[in-house]
C-alpha cells in the first residue's frame, strides 16, 4: 500500500469489493482512487440498509415515542368518552331553557297572581331591570367577581378560591361561578361527590352556550335559596325586611348577597353576629371591584341589621278550595310522570275579584242567617255557562279546619232545583207553559206528594206552578214525559250523579253536587249548549312551554226554543216567585229555588247571560235548619252585585212563540199501576188561583218545596221560628229588603182550624181573638185554665 493510501477509510474486509481491490495494488494511482470512491459509495448505502434491518428487529414499546403517543390519543379518547356519558345524563338543549325548579308546582289565578305554590318555588320573580344595580352588583362581587369574562368555568376564580382558604385554613369562598350554581340549582342534587361536579361544569358550558349573562343572573336571583323559606332576592326582601326588592339599601342587599353559600350560618334571624361578618365581606368585595366607593363601605359596614320578618309568600295559599279542587284535576290532563317531575306552572280561570266577593258573601250569610237559622255551613260557585270556566268557588267556611269541599264534594238532595229538568223535559216535547194541571191530592202507587201547609192550588198551568214551586203538579208532569227522557236530559245538561227512577226524583230526592248542578242550569243560559266545567285554562313546564290546554267544545244538549222558554219560565221564578230574593238592579235574572226534606239544604242556582252561580247551605251532618232557600237566593244576589260591576247587561232572547211548536224530544209517559186522586181531608186546605193571579200569601219557599216525608211537627216549628223573625225591630232599609226576601223566608202564621171554628161558632162578630204567638202557645198552661 502506498503512502498516499494510509489516511484513507478502509472497509471491513468482509466487503468483496475491497478485497478485490487488495488483490489490484498494481493499479494506475487514479483508478485505484476511483474505485475507492465508488467503494466508499456503495459501503454508505450498505450501512444505511444494516442500520435500518436492525431498528426494526428492536421492539417498538421500548421507545419513547411510542408511549408519548400512546398517552396523548388515550387521554383524548378518554375524555372524549367521559363527556359523552356526563352529556348523556345531562337534559337536552331545550331543556336548558327552564326556568323554575323541579318538583314544583304554581297555581294562578286568571290575572296571573299566584295562588298556591309547591316545592322550592319562588313566589315573586323580578325581572332583571327592575332589580337595584346595588343588588346585582353585590351578588357579582360576593359570588362571582369575574362573571361577565368567563364562559361558564373560572379558572382563576377557582385558584383564588384555593389559596384563601388555604391561608385561612378554612372554607372561606367558593370557586363555583354563578353559571354553575344556577345548573345546580335548575338540573343537579346537592349530593358533594366527583360526578356531580363534574355534571355541574358541562352544564355551565352548556348555559353560558344557550344563555345570555343577563338571562343567566336573572334566573338565579330568581332561584337562589336565601334561608328561612325564601327563594330568590324578591321573597328574602320581604323574609328579612318586609318590602319589595327595589327599595333594599346598601347594607340589606349586601346582608342578602352574602347567604348563598350557607343560608342557615349566614341567616340574620338565626345568627345576626356572623351575618353581619359576612355583609362586611360583601362590601370589602365590592369596593375592590370598584362597585361602590370606601365611603360607601364604610358607612354600610357601621349601619345595624335591621330585621322586619314576614313569613314567607310562597307559604300563602288564596283560595285553598278552588285550588285543592285544581291539583286533584291535575292527573286528568298530565302523564304521573310529568306531575312528578314537576316544575309546573298551572293557569286557572279564577277571577281573584270575584273570588273575594264570593267568599265576603258566604261569610256574611253565616255570620247573620247562619246564626238564627241553624246552619252551619255554605258553599258557592260561579261559572261561565259560555266556555265552562270555573271563575269563583267557596267550599266551606274554613279550609284550616275542614278541607272537605261541599261544592264538588257534598252530594245532597237537589230539592226543587231539580224540577228545572223535569220542566224542561216537558217543553222540549212540545209541552206549552200555558198547559195546565190539577193541583189535588194524589197517590201513585203508594207515593203521595204533599205541598207545603198540605194546601192544594186546583188548577193551574206549568208556567205558575214553577213559579210556586208546587209539588203535585212537577210529579204529573214528570208523569206525562216519563223518567227515562228526564234522567237522559238532566246528564246531557251536565248531572254526572247518578239518577234513579222512582217517582220522587221529580222533587229532587236523588243526591248531586253544587258543581254539577250550577254547571247544568248554564246550558239554560246558553239556549242549550253545555260547556264542561273547569278551572284550569293552560299547563306550562320548566321551559314556560304549554303542555295542555282547555278545548272544551260546546255541545247542543237542548233545542234553542226551549232553552229560551224555561228562562222565560224561570225568570218569573225570581220576579214574582220564591227567588225573590236574588233580583238584581237593571238586568234580567232566571233561577230556581230548592229545599230538602226538613230544610237540610238550601239551594239557589241563578243566572244572567255571561253567569251561572249555584249557592248551598247546610250542614255536614245533615242536620235540618230553621232556614230556607230565600237565604240562598240572598246570599247569591250579594255576590251577584259585587261580580256584575263594570260588566255590560245583556239581555236573554225574548220568549219564542208558543203555538204550533214541535217537540225536539220524545215522551215517554210513565205507566203507573195505580193512581188516585184522593178527596181533602180535615187537615188539608184548597187555595183557589184563576190564571196566573193568584190569592199570594207570602209563604216560606223551605217548607213550600219540601219532600213528602215532611212532618206537621217540623212545619210548626218553622212557622213558630219565622214568626220570631217576622216580629222582630228593623230599620226602614231593612224591611224595604225584606220586602223581598220574605217571599222566601217570612212565613206569616196561617189560620189554624182551631181559631176557624172558633170564629165560625162566634156570635158573628166580625171580630175575634188574635191568634196567640208562639211564645204564649209553648207557654205551660195554668191549672186553673184547665
Amino acid at each position: 500500500m502506498s503512502d498516499s493510501d494510509k489516511g484513507e477509510p478502509r472497509l471491513p474486509p468482509s466487503n468483496r469489493y475491497e478485497q478485490e481491490e487488495t488483490t489490484n495494488e498494481n493499479l494506475p494511482p487514479t483508478q485505484v482512487v476511483r474505485q475507492r470512491k465508488l467503494l466508499n459509495q456503495i459501503s454508505g448505502i450498505t450501512s444505511g440498509i444494516v442500520t435500518r434491518f436492525t431498528s426494526r428487529e428492536r421492539p417498538i414499546y421500548r421507545r419513547v415515542w411510542f408511549w408519548a403517543g400512546l398517552s396523548v390519543g388515550g387521554g383524548i379518547i378518554a375524555f372524549n368518552y367521559l363527556l359523552g356519558e356526563i352529556d348523556k345524563t345531562l337534559p337536552d338543549k331545550a331543556e336548558l331553557q327552564a326556568v323554575v325548579r323541579e318538583q314544583t308546582i304554581t297555581i294562578k289565578a286568571v290575572d296571573g297572581t299566584i295562588l298556591q305554590q309547591q316545592g322550592e318555588a319562588t313566589r315573586e320573580k323580578v325581572n332583571l331591570e327592575k332589580m337595584p344595580e346595588i343588588l346585582k352588583k353585590a351578588f357579582i362581587a360576593s359570588e362571582d367577581s369575574r362573571f361577565s369574562q368567563h364562559q361558564g368555568i373560572d379558572p382563576q376564580g377557582i385558584v383564588r378560591a384555593a389559596v384563601n382558604n388555604l391561608r385561612s385554613q378554612n372554607v372561606v369562598e367558593g370557586g363555583s361561578t354563578i353559571t354553575q350554581q344556577l345548573s345546580r340549582i335548575l338540573f343537579l342534587k346537592q349530593e358533594r361527590t366527583v360526578w356531580r361536579k363534574l355534571k355541574e361544569v358541562r352544564l355551565a358550558q352548556k348555559l353560558e352556550q344557550e344563555l345570555t349573562k343577563d338571562q343567566i343572573l336573572e334566573r338565579y336571583l330568581n332561584l337562589v335559596y336565601l334561608g328561612a323559606g325564601a327563594y330568590g332576592v324578591a321573597d328574602a326582601a320581604w323574609v328579612y325586611f318586609s318590602k319589595p326588592v327595589d327599595q333594599l339599601t346598601l347594607p340589606e342587599a349586601a346582608t342578602i348577597a352574602g347567604m348563598p353559600p350557607a343560608p342557615s350560618l349566614f341567616s340574620p334571624d338565626k345568627n345576626p353576629e356572623a351575618a353581619k361578618q359576612r355583609r362586611n365581606l360583601v362590601l370589602q368585595r365590592m369596593e375592590k371591584e370598584g362597585f361602590i366607593t370606601p365611603a360607601q363601605r364604610q358607612e354600610a359596614t357601621q349601619a345595624a341589621i335591621t330585621l322586619k320578618p314576614s313569613l314567607p309568600k310562597r307559604l300563602q295559599v288564596e283560595s285553598p278550595y278552588f285550588t285543592s279542587y285544581i291539583q286533584q284535576e291535575l292527573p286528568k290532563y298530565v302523564s304521573p310522570q310529568v306531575l312528578a317531575n314537576g316544575g309546573l306552572t298551572v293557569e286557572t280561570s279564577l277571577n281573584p275579584t270575584w273570588q273575594q266577593a264570593a267568599e265576603a258573601a258566604v261569610a256574611k250569610t253565616l255570620r247573620n242567617q247562619g246564626r238564627w237559622q241553624n246552619f252551619k255551613q255554605a258553599a258557592l260557585v260561579a261559572i261561565d255557562p259560555r266556555n265552562g270556566e270555573i271563575k269563583a268557588m267557596v267550599g266551606g267556611q274554613d279550609f284550616g279546619k275542614n278541607q272537605f269541599n261541599r261544592v264538588t264534594q257534598a252530594q245532597r238532595q237537589p230539592g226543587s232545583t231539580f224540577k228545572g229538568f223535569v220542566y224542561a223535559t216537558a217543553i222540549a216535547t212540545g209541552k206549552n207553559p200555558y198547559d195546565t194541571y190539577v193541583d189535588a191530592p194524589l197517590v201513585v202507587d203508594g207515593y203521595e206528594p204533599k205541598n207545603y201547609g198540605e194546601t192544594f192550588r186546583g188548577t193551574m198551568n206549568m208556567r205558575d206552578a214553577l213559579t210556586r214551586s208546587v209539588n203535585v203538579v212537577a210529579l204529573k208532569v214528570m208523569l206525562d214525559v216519563g223518567f227515562e227522557p228526564t234522567i237522559q236530559l238532566a246528564k246531557n245538561m251536565g248531572i254526572k250523579s247518578k239518577l234513579n227512577p222512582h217517582y220522587s226524583l221529580a222533587l229532587g230526592s236523588n243526591e248531586v253536587n253544587l258543581l254539577e248542578l250550577t254547571s247544568a242550569y248554564g246550558s239554560f243560559a246558553t239556549q242549550g249548549l253545555h260547556s264542561e266545567p273547569h278551572g284550569i285554562r293552560r299547563i306550562l313546564n320548566r321551559k314556560g312551554e304549554v303542555i295542555w290546554s282547555a278545548k272544551f267544545d260546546s255541545k247542543r244538549v237542548l233545542d234553542p226554543t226551549s232553552a229560551a222558554i224555561m228562562t222565560w219560565m224561570l225568570r218569573n221564578v225570581v220576579e214574582a216567585g220564591t227567588g225573590a230574593a236574588a233580583q238584581l238592579p237593571n238586568r234580567p235574572v232566571a233561577g230556581k229555588t230548592g229545599t230538602s226534606d226538613e230544610a237540610r239544604d238550601l239551594w239557589f242556582i241563578g243566572y244572567i247571560p255571561q253567569v251561572v252561580t249555584g249557592v248551598w247551605l247546610g250542614n255536614d251532618n245533615n242536620r235540618p235548619t230553621y232556614g230556607s232557600s230565600g237565604s240562598a237566593a240572598y246570599t247569591w244576589h250579594e255576590f251577584m252585585e259585587k261580580a256584575v260591576e263594570g260588566m255590560p247587561i245583556a239581555k236573554f232572547p225574548e220568549r219564542p212563540k208558543l203555538e204550533g211548536r214541535k217537540g225536539s224530544i220524545k215522551a215517554k209517559p210513565i205507566k203507573a199501576k195505580q193512581i188516585l186522586n184522593r178527596p181533602l181531608t180535615p187537615n188539608e186546605e184548597s187555595v183557589q188561583e184563576t190564571g196566573s193571579s193568584t190569592r199570594r200569601r207570602r209563604r216560606s219557599q223551605r217548607l213550600e218545596e219540601t219532600t213528602p216525608t215532611d212532618s206537621p211537627r217540623r212545619r210548626r216549628r218553622y212557622r213558630s221560628q219565622e214568626s220570631v223573625s217576622s216580629g222582630s225591630e228593623e230599620s226602614p232599609r231593612r224591611r224595604r229588603r225584606r220586602a223581598v226576601v220574605e217571599s222566601d223566608t217570612s212565613e206569616p202564621t196561617r189560620r189554624s182550624r182551631r181559631s176557624s171554628s172558633t170564629v165560625d161558632n162566634s156570635s158573628g162578630s166580625a171580630s175575634s181573638a188574635p191568634t196567640p204567638s208562639w211564645r204564649e202557645r209553648l207557654r205551660p198552661k195554668s191549672s186553673s185554665s184547665n
